[in-house]
């Protein structure tokens, strides 16, 4: 990130504060050994960073389970409905990528398929995957799920079958004896999967990603694949490493969503008003004298020094230091910040989408100590 003048990222030593179910239809496709290799792959890098298809479909009454409604899915914020016709996906041509960061630390918003708002992080994760050790990269995929949506494939209209009060098929694919959700990062990532399979009569129906991740765990599926037909810029999410990423997430993932939606001029605002309901944490480590402990911090171009605060453990050890995530409070969060009056404040997630908060900013935060 281009604001702070940081040691390099080899470097394990930042700067310390002395803060102490219907029958699945058939597909004509089926897995491929790249498939099964991706998936013992995915196996063996969720338990390093926790510690093309064969579609058929599945039936389910709306993420998150209950009755069906007759009406259109809730969508995720900023968006009324998010139920695209695939047959005009599949006439659409992708728009040319979009940058993916804003010049103020967020993401831009980019829809690589008109009118089908992508999850512009999660893309941009798996984008890098082929450039990617597995374990890192699936890191940073998984940390970059906790906010926004995905789309999932129904057979079949998603919004007539929701209106009539029926369940939704959903796409999902075996390999070997384990199944698979299939989800999708953008509309782009969407349209390759339905030319992969020549398949017009379904349709896409985005929904809140803890929706979706407590649906895979809610049933027996042994995971989750996004952006199936983009190998090899696909993930796949094992079962394991999305129980663990849901153990520790907060419950609404504010402030996670706020920094990863395009800013505007109250997004500063708003991240603060959440902080104090927000389940967060900080960076520990040994201080440079190899002694004491002590909270990670960055420092600005011109020396003012800002706690590390974040998200997720996920955004802990995305940094790539020796440093564990310890839990904090919004009141002791304000005690570190009263204790020492020259810190200018905090950084949230400093591995992207981050926000720095200066310590006017902070004011309501502070107030709690």
């Amino acid at each position: 990130m281009a604001f702070f003048s940081r040691r390099k990222r080899e470097d394990p030593q930042p700067d310390r504060s002395r803060e102490g179910a219907s029958e699945p239809t058939e597909s004509t496709d089926a897995p491929t050994d790249a498939d099964v290799a991706s998936t013992a792959e995915a196996d063996a890098a969720a338990a390093q960073a926790a510690a093309s298809m064969n579609i058929s479909t599945s039936a389910f009454r709306g993420l998150g389970g209950g009755p069906a409604r007759p009406s259109t899915p809730r969508a995720s914020d900023a968006s009324s409905s998010m139920v695209a016709d695939a047959e005009a996906a599949a006439g659409s041509k992708p728009a040319g990528d979009a940058a993916p960061r804003s010049a103020s630390g967020g993401p831009v918003r980019a829809e690589s398929i008109p009118g089908v708002r992508d999850n512009v992080p999660v893309r941009e994760a798996i984008k890098k995957l082929p450039d990617a050790a597995p374990a890192d990269g699936l890191m940073d995929v998984a940390r970059q799920l906790l906010q926004g949506h995905l789309f999932l494939r129904v057979k079949g209209d998603a919004r007539a079958l929701l209106s009539e009060g029926k369940s939704l098929p959903l796409a999902v694919t075996k390999i070997g004896d384990k199944q698979f959700v299939l989800a999708y990062s953008s509309g782009a990532a969407l349209q390759k999967s339905l030319a992969a399979d020549n398949d017009a009569q379904t349709s896409a129906v985005g929904q809140p990603v803890p929706a979706v991740l407590k649906y895979v765990l809610g049933g027996s599926y042994a995971g989750l694949i996004i952006d199936p037909a983009s190998a090899p810029a696909r993930a796949v999410v094992p079962r394991e490493l999305i129980e663990k990423m849901l153990e520790q997430a907060d419950e609404k993932l504010a402030v996670k969503t706020l920094l990863s939606t395009p800013r505007t001029e109250t997004t500063a605002d708003a991240v603060v008003e959440a902080i104090p309901d927000a389940r967060l944490w900080v960076a520990v480590g040994k201080a440079a004298d190899g002694e004491k402990m002590g909270i990670a911090q960055g420092r600005a171009d011109d020396g003012t020094r800002y706690l590390e605060v974040f998200t997720h453990p996920l955004e802990v050890a995305a940094m790539k230091r020796n440093d564990q995530p310890a839990p904090i409070t919004a009141a002791q969060l304000a005690g570190a910040l009263t204790a020492d009056p020259e810190i200018g404040g905090v950084v949230i997630d400093p591995a992207g989408p981050w926000i720095r908060l200066s310590r006017a900013q902070l004011a309501p935060v502070i107030a709690l100590a």
